[in-house]
């Protein structure tokens, strides 16, 4: 059972499972501990600024400058409370996805670890008309790791006549 997207009870294999399709990657070795105490540990700031290439398909100079920017853009008080206990009510939000009837496009980034392909697939099943998509490369910002791919999933997903019906 999916409790909500990258937070069932396989999340902590989804996630070293996802840490390992990075072994050869030149940054792993600094950036891995890191990683291991923002999912598993307590992390500190500097454990999350040091986890930051686990997140991009690409660890490059604008994966960095867009890191660095992040701490500015960080709304500290909502992330505390975005997934805290009660936040959520799973039966309630699945009645509500069943009800949803237009069409939803589910993109995972293939070395995203939250959430790994196959929990996006799992999340799509919840939604009467959902396709998946899994971006090649991409960790959890698509957008970011191949742009042009990314608008182009977007671009044929919303020409298939969605939409007209998204409206």
């Amino acid at each position: 059972m999916t409790v909500r997207c990258g937070e069932g009870p396989d999340r902590f294999q989804h996630r070293r499972e996802a840490a390992a399709l990075r072994t050869a990657e030149s940054w792993f070795a600094a950036a891995h501990g890191a990683y291991e105490a923002v999912w598993f540990g307590s992390p500190t700031d500097t454990d999350f600024d040091a986890a930051a290439p686990f997140f991009h398909g690409r660890w490059d100079a604008a994966a960095e400058e867009r890191a660095a920017r992040e701490v500015e853009q960080t709304n500290e008080p909502a992330a505390d409370i975005h997934a805290s206990s009660g936040a959520f009510d799973p039966a309630a939000t699945r009645a509500a996805l069943a009800g949803f009837e237009a069409p939803v496009l589910v993109l995972a980034g293939e070395l995203d670890s939250n959430p790994r392909p196959r929990t996006a697939t799992d999340t799509a099943t919840l939604f009467p008309h959902a396709e998946v998509t899994v971006q090649p490369g991409a960790g959890h910002f698509p957008w970011l790791d191949d742009p042009v791919r990314f608008a182009q999933t977007v671009a044929a997903f919303l020409s298939q006549g969605r939409a007209d019906s998204i409206r």
